[in-house]
């Protein structure tokens, strides 16, 4: 996630900084840097805004050639840093607390439009909750796709989760109202309500939304969004607080996001905060969305949200002895490579793919060879992009006796779930 967003900033700072700096540059430049920024999913008013304060620092100003760049980053992040500063601060798990000391349920409505990961984006919460000894009831409210109150079900029934529903066609704001009378008479200390994923043009579908507001009263309101919607996103966010002014957002699909713009523009045309960042299909994959880590991210001096989650599951789930073994393993391969192929090694650091370097050819051959199904996440990918590689410098053996036990058994392994993987290895790569 963030790494176009984080292009096109240092991109901006690079060019005035390899400039002997006049007035008549700073439009050109601005210019290169409004085009990354659309690019990166950043609104309009956020674009114009970082320009004007741009102007305004630089224009006129006598500066040394080699600061120039500190300062147009600093201002950059200053102006973005603002923007989350100018929000709301929220902390769920405390105001859960202080509601709970009164004996009534504290009630969460989440919207958003279908195909958002809104009802897995639910889960998540309940998830959380239930990891912060909170117990939770959930309102499937959303009577209208087809489908939902079934989706939802199954969510609860994983979870151990009670969940409030009615006939398909009933009244939302009934069967939110259901659930809260059940929580009440049973001392449940959260509520979770779906509601129908409604196209933000729809006024009908819309003042539903009003309804189930005014009857139920919810304590925080949520407006869940797809990061990889790009401006669309802010744009049915900028409609949906129009009619409901919702608390605070969470951007759903955020591992699979390569721009990180809508974070920013989001907050720029609601002022309300992103709480969270879904980062995984898990339950566990809800990340707290952190002001600092995201402009560290952005500027390139931290890890991502993903990547936090991901160092800490390795952490957690590996013990130190198949640890040192993996590292062994793929110390191995770099220096072996390195020997033969420092560029491809380098390249794949850079570019953040795993098999860059390593021909189209290769992949398919050694994945027709040994059976092999497309990598769930990054470190699978890392593993496999490893063995192609060795595999390359043995010389592309075809018979699978010459080749490694090792990749015989993970041969063996992967016809087994070949049957369940639609996506194929080169679809993986282009996402």
């Amino acid at each position: 996630m963030f790494d176009k967003l984080r292009s096109a900033l240092s991109s901006a700072a690079k060019s005035f900084g390899q400039k002997e700096l006049k007035e008549k540059d700073i439009d050109g430049v601005l210019f290169e840097l409004e085009v990354a920024l659309m690019e990166s999913d950043v609104a309009t008013e956020v674009i114009d805004s970082l320009k004007a304060d741009l102007k305004k620092k630089l224009i006129g100003a006598t500066v040394e050639k080699e600061k120039i760049a500190e300062i147009v980053k600093q201002t950059l992040r200053q102006n973005i840093s603002n923007l989350f500063d100018n929000t709301k601060k929220i902390d769920i798990l405390s105001n859960i607390e202080k509601k709970k000391e009164t004996g009534e349920p504290y009630i969460i409505l989440f919207m958003g439009i279908n195909g958002t990961g809104k009802t897995t984006t639910i889960a998540k919460v309940a998830y959380l909750l239930q990891q912060n000894k909170l117990s939770v009831v959930i309102a499937a409210a959303d009577t209208y796709r087809a489908g939902a109150i079934e989706q939802l079900s199954e969510h609860a029934r994983r979870l151990n989760l009670k969940i409030i529903a009615q006939n398909y066609g009933s009244d939302p704001a009934a069967v939110a109202r259901d659930a809260v009378l059940y929580a009440k008479s049973h001392k449940i200390n959260c509520i979770l309500i779906d509601t129908a994923g409604r196209m933000q043009t729809s006024k009908n579908l819309m003042d539903q939304i009003s309804k189930i507001n005014k009857v139920v009263n919810p304590d925080l309101k949520f407006f869940v969004g797809d990061a990889l919607a790009g401006n669309d996103t802010v744009n049915q966010a900028r409609e949906f607080y129009q009619y409901t002014k919702f608390d605070g957002a969470i951007l759903a699909k955020s591992d699979a996001d390569a721009r990180g713009g809508a974070a920013i523009s989001i907050v720029k045309v609601t002022s309300t905060p992103i709480l969270y960042l879904g980062v995984g299909q898990e339950y566990k994959d809800l990340a707290s969305f952190d002001k600092e880590s995201f402009l560290d991210s952005i500027f390139g001096l931290g890890e991502t949200p993903l990547e936090q989650t991901q160092k800490s599951e390795i952490t957690s789930k590996d013990s130190e002895q198949n640890r040192s073994h993996r590292e062994e393993k793929l110390d191995e391969v770099i220096i072996t490579e390195n020997n033969s192929s420092q560029k491809s090694v380098s390249q794949a650091v850079t570019d953040k793919d795993p098999f860059s370097g390593i021909e189209t050819n290769d992949i398919q051959k050694y994945s027709q060879l040994f059976d092999t199904s497309p990598p769930e996440n990054d470190r699978e990918a890392m593993e496999l992009a490893s063995k192609i590689r060795a595999w390359v410098l043995k010389g592309r053996p075809t018979n699978i006796e010459e080749s490694s036990k090792e990749q015989q058994e993970d041969s063996l392994e992967q016809k087994d779930i070949k049957a369940k993987k639609k996506r194929s290895l080169f679809g993986w790569r282009s996402k």
